[in-house]
């Protein structure tokens, strides 16, 4: 018989049914990659994936690298912010890559120069007056083409019932659709100095890391986290118990959106242009973060803190693949293999907790 102690108001713990929290399970699956890497580094490459082995840095690692891992995760980080809050109320987003293509050409339209090498700028989208544009213009554009992306998917999901599958899907090819259309094809390059700090350096991985801090936060201190996890759970006892169960989802939606919004921006800037073709599959891998991190693809579980180990997760998978140059396929069969072992082994807890419940 498994031991018990006493608990709030006299209530017994049974100790057998304790369980680590999910986010350490993550993490020590990132060890275990980590680690993976390093054996094959040392027996096919002769040297560290991560840490310095030749004396080249003052730190024991090998920093050039690290920076590359958490820039390459960053952007798409920002999305799977807002696909984790979909996801745990039971829904689904495939429509924040397109969202981010349509956003990039729409807000880059309105960030780019009047000049450029003494004369005119001939990428302008736009006449004289739409050029020169303090920076705060094309991030509040941007930000707004998201939110009313994700407004709509919140409104075909939460009022039309539409499910969240069919509805995002045909948002992302709505919005692929925008972003071929919206320059006919072409490049819109040429942003302002001050638009294209946003992107530069390090600033992704703060915008990123601040934000998840920002997420963690109110998913678990806030009514809006409670709410949140209570329709993933239940949806039919969260209506019950009085939550606004339409006006919740459209909201989370929205947010989803305007995160991808803010993606757009911070990707133009970082790559000074913007083009129809930007971030193509960036909603599959942001759901594989997800996935990856302990978010429950069924609702009502996982966690902000999930989703970034699980960006690094796929960074490190990334890197480590370029580090032993292995070709790309060998990189997304792996990332498969991982997000199919990942949701079988989300089911196979639930049924373990449904057995000693």
């Amino acid at each position: 018989m498994s031991d018990s102690s006493q608990g709030t108001g006299g209530l017994s713990i049974d100790a057998s049914k304790r369980q680590w929290p999910n986010e350490l399970n993550v993490f020590g699956a990132l060890i275990l990659i980590v680690i993976i890497f390093e054996i094959l580094g040392a027996i096919f490459m002769g040297q560290s994936l991560l840490f310095d082995s030749k004396g080249r840095f003052d730190s024991i690692f090998n920093e050039a690298r690290l920076r590359i891992i958490i820039i390459q995760v960053a952007i798409i980080g920002i999305l799977a912010l807002g696909v984790t809050q979909v996801i745990i109320t039971a829904g689904i987003d495939l429509s924040s890559g397109s969202v981010v293509g349509a956003t990039a050409m729409i807000a880059m339209s309105f960030a780019q120069v009047g000049e450029v090498n003494g004369g005119i700028n001939p990428k302008a989208i736009f006449g004289p007056s739409f050029l020169d544009l303090p920076v705060v213009i094309p991030i509040i554009v941007g930000l707004c083409v998201g939110l009313a992306a994700g407004a709509i998917n919140g409104l075909l999901v939460a009022y039309s019932r539409i499910p969240p599958f069919i509805a995002t899907l045909g948002m992302m090819l709505f919005a692929r659709g925008v972003a071929q259309w919206w320059s006919k094809g072409n490049p819109v390059s040429f942003p302002t100095e001050a638009y294209a700090k946003i992107g530069a350096g390090m600033m992704p991985v703060i915008i990123f890391l601040s934000l998840a801090v920002l997420f963690h936060f109110i998913m678990n201190y806030t009514v809006y986290g409670k709410h949140t996890y209570a329709i993933g759970s239940n949806e039919a006892a969260a209506r019950m118990s009085g939550i606004n169960v339409p006006r919740h989802l459209m909201l989370v939606y929205m947010i989803a959106g305007m995160l991808a919004g803010l993606a757009a921006v911070i990707l133009t800037s970082k790559n000074l242009t913007a083009q129809s073709g930007m971030g193509l599959s960036y909603e599959l891998e942001a759901i594989a973060m997800a996935v990856i991190g302990g978010v429950s693809l069924f609702g009502g579980r996982g966690s902000i803190i999930g989703t970034v180990i699980g960006a690094l997760i796929i960074g490190v998978i990334t890197s480590g693949f370029t580090f032993l140059r292995l070709g790309a396929y060998y990189q997304e069969m792996v990332l498969g293999c991982i997000i199919v072992g990942a949701v079988a082994l989300d089911q196979l807890q639930q049924k373990r907790a449904a057995s000693r419940s």
